[in-house]
């Protein structure tokens, strides 16, 4: 499941987004990103995912 978020972060950064946190204010500034350029999006949504893994694996999520 891991990589197919990963997969739609690059690809549809919102959707990767949203299955990761849900709708909420980092669902928002994605998808702002997202319309500003793909480039932008598709970062935000990477580290979005990477900080979100990092928190369940030291357990602060």
């Amino acid at each position: 499941m891991k990589l197919v978020r990963y997969l739609l972060a690059l690809l549809v950064p919102p959707l990767g987004v949203f299955l990761t946190v849900g709708i909420g204010p980092t669902l928002v500034i994605n998808i702002l990103l997202t319309l500003l350029g793909w480039l932008p999006g598709s970062i935000h949504a990477i580290w979005v995912l990477a900080k979100r893994e990092e928190a369940f694996n030291s357990g602060t999520y």
